[in-house]
């Protein structure tokens, strides 16, 4: 259940075939004026301007379905991580130094992962004692238990169970529930009637049918259990809230005791499955939404246990199948990649791989990378430049002509309690207890899952620990979590095109910059705004300040709702406003940093452009990217973030700022006579 505020979503991981030498790739660069198109007019098309050449030298590779800065950089990380782990996992190796076991067990994850013939060999053996478990089920009571087994492999089915910080006390930890139970990546996807929607349900239909005959079952029964999936998972779509609703904290905050639970869903015995899933004994849980626990229960009481042994031999299938050998792997991508996103072809094994071990092992590994790749020395720059921006932030709320004087008291003191954690935990992970088998993938991440299920488990009634890291450090990314009032920035985003110790203060204020002013608007954007200083759910807001915050949010959704990605789909205006609220703020936040600290130098070209237009394009830059069709339709349906084109065009438009570095005419494309200003 935890929130967490990012710049970027990230997919999850598919294993594919293939290999590829331990070569690291050419680093991106910041600010890259061949990335431009100066035939392109600034106030016209910024994003052209800014883009054009990057997304014509650089076309969506076979195995990508979106392709961008962030992916250039990401594809740079990568080759990094796989020059480390190529080295650790070559037989022989000689584990030296005080973290030689630790080392060990990195290199051997990988080198399982790896052994692409051995995991062909083994075929669907690695799940079919889990199978079995399922075809035995033979009562409620053992389903219950099955399902609390699988929640402890990590395997999601029914709902969601784990443990975060009290939305009334962010300092204590406590249990909670929510929505789960489908595989599609949306209710919409089960409930439209759009006609891709409808022909996606075909194509998934197909998709289970394929995969259930890959395990042995006959085409009749392989056809009929799908349908029987397809339905049981509609029956959770049609329970689950929208992700629009989800967004207001509020709607998720229903703080309970687990005898109230056990009314609201009297079929299933929540303390059996507590008990199973691993979870120590607790009074009180929050119920992230009541009322799909009340259908979860007539599910439970009305459903024939052979659909739910259907439904629970494909969610296993399905979490484990690039676990698995190459038919399976091939056929999760048929659907997945091909269909759903429109991507040509799989990823080299060993980037998959590299990205499995970062994952499942990502605070072993970390260490490794940051020797690499993030020196002293950018630390003490990034800390610099998040003071600078944390400064421009404390103006802005004093110069807020809507905000009253007591809601700007209040918000200074959320401010000042926000903390900084810049690339890597001050105390790493033990992974001392996980056991790494050199002939074992599948048991491999089994063991590293089971590590963070019962790590989780193990917060219950314990106090918050705020240092704790939810990305790991080579990841290109970064968030806010509000619950714990923080910004984290992983040292795999701090690398250019985003930040570089050799490059200007305009390119780095345009770039990460932008990204750390973008994450602590965060902590005052639709959803943040509603939890104080320490975290907790709480209105710090005056009773004319709020009706002010949401007129003027209003504004943002039917802006960034009129953009089009692709032809017949509009953006979510409400789901991305968190998201679009950020970069509005943060260029804002950046620009002034930048303004504040240039003194003299304010007009002095270099590369023939000023400090200011170079901040803009530097922050245009990181948004240079191409899309697929198909990925762009999935996005604008599920995705808090707008995609890279509007992220700057709506951004930019906003910005009075931005005019007048580029000296753009009111009526101008980027220019329009209204704009939106929140922050």
């Amino acid at each position: 259940m935890k929130l967490m505020c990012a710049l970027l979503l990230v997919s999850a991981v598919a294993l594919a075939q293939g290999s590829g030498a331990a070569n690291v790739t050419k680093a991106p660069i910041s600010f890259d004026k061949a990335a431009m198109d100066t035939t392109a007019n600034p106030c016209q098309d910024f994003y052209q301007f800014t883009c054009g050449g990057w997304r014509k030298a650089n076309p969506i590779p076979s195995d990508k379905a979106r392709y961008g800065r962030f992916d250039e950089l990401r594809e740079y990380n990568l080759s990094v991580l796989h020059a480390i782990l190529d080295d650790l996992s070559k037989p022989g190796h000689k584990f030296t130094g005080p973290n030689a076991a630790l080392d060990k067990k990195v290199g051997e994850f990988y080198g399982a992962c790896m052994d692409e013939a051995k995991v062909d060999a083994d075929g669907a053996k690695p799940i079919q004692s889990e199978l079995v478990k399922i075809a035995m089920i033979s009562n409620k009571q053992e389903l219950i238990a099955e399902l609390a087994h699988l929640h402890r492999m990590g395997i999601g089915a029914g709902f969601r169970f784990g443990i975060s910080p009290d939305l009334h006390d962010a300092s204590m930890n406590i249990a909670g529930v929510g929505d789960g139970g489908f595989s599609l990546p949306d209710r919409d996807y089960y409930l439209a009637s759009t006609p891709r929607m409808v022909e996606t349900r075909q194509k998934y239909l197909e998709h289970m049918k394929t995969m259930l005959g890959l395990l042995g079952e006959k085409p009749e029964q392989a056809q009929a259990d799908a349908t029987t999936i397809m339905d049981f998972e509609t029956k959770f779509a049609e329970a689950s809230m929208d992700r629009v609703l989800m967004r207001d904290p509020k709607n998720r905050d229903h703080k309970m005791t687990v005898a109230e639970l056990a009314q609201l869903a009297p079929s299933f015995d929540f303390n059996l499955y507590f008990t199973g899933a691993g979870s120590a004994k607790f009074a009180d849980l929050n119920v992230a939404n009541p009322e799909y626990m009340k259908k979860f229960d007539v599910l439970v009481n009305s459903t024939p246990l052979d659909t739910w042994k259907s439904y629970l031999k494909w969610r296993v299938l399905r979490s484990r199948a690039n676990l698995l050998s190459k038919p399976f792997v091939e056929e999760a991508f048929a659907f997945n990649g091909k269909y759903m996103s429109g991507q040509k072809e799989m990823e080299a094994r060993w980037k998959r791989c590299t990205s499995l071990t970062d994952q499942s092992l990502g605070e072993a590994l970390g260490p490794l990378y940051v020797a690499k790749a993030f020196p002293p020395s950018a630390k003490k720059r990034m800390d610099e430049l998040v003071l600078q921006i944390e400064t421009s932030m404390d103006k802005d709320i004093q110069q807020l002509e809507w905000m009253s004087p007591e809601t700007k008291v209040a918000a200074k003191g959320k401010l000042d309690k926000i903390s900084n954690k810049i690339g890597y935990p001050a105390k790493w992970k033990d992974y001392s207890s996980v056991k790494i088998n050199r002939n074992d993938l599948l048991g491999n991440v089994q063991a590293a899952t089971w590590f963070e299920v019962k790590r989780n488990l193990d917060k219950l009634g314990q106090k918050v620990d705020k240092s704790e890291w939810g990305m790991t450090p080579p990841t290109v990314n970064a968030y806010y979590n509000p619950s714990n009032n923080n910004i984290n920035f992983p040292a795999g985003i701090l690398q250019p095109p985003f930040f570089s110790d050799a490059a200007d203060d305009a390119v780095n204020y345009g770039a990460i910059g932008v990204v750390i002013g973008h994450e602590l608007t965060h902590g005052f954007d639709d959803q943040g705004r509603k939890f104080d200083g320490d975290g907790n759910l709480v209105n710090w807001w005056g009773p004319k300040d709020g009706p002010e915050f949401e007129k003027r949010a209003q504004c943002v959704v039917d802006e960034y709702s009129s953009f089009s990605p692709v032809e017949g789909t509009n953006l979510k205006g409400k789901l991305t406003l968190g998201e679009n609220t950020a970069d509005n703020g943060g260029l804002k936040l950046a620009y002034m940093a930048l303004m504040r600290n240039i003194g003299a130098d304010a007009e002095k070209k270099t590369d023939g452009f000023t400090p200011a237009q170079r901040l803009f394009i530097g922050f245009a830059q990181v948004w240079c990217e191409n899309v697929t069709d198909q990925r762009a339709r999935e996005l604008a349906l599920t995705d808090p973030h707008s995609p890279g084109r509007f992220r700057v065009i709506g951004t930019v438009r906003n910005s009075p700022q931005f005019r007048q570095a580029f000296q753009c005419k009111e009526g101008d494309a980027m220019a329009p006579a209204n704009s939106c200003s929140v922050w």
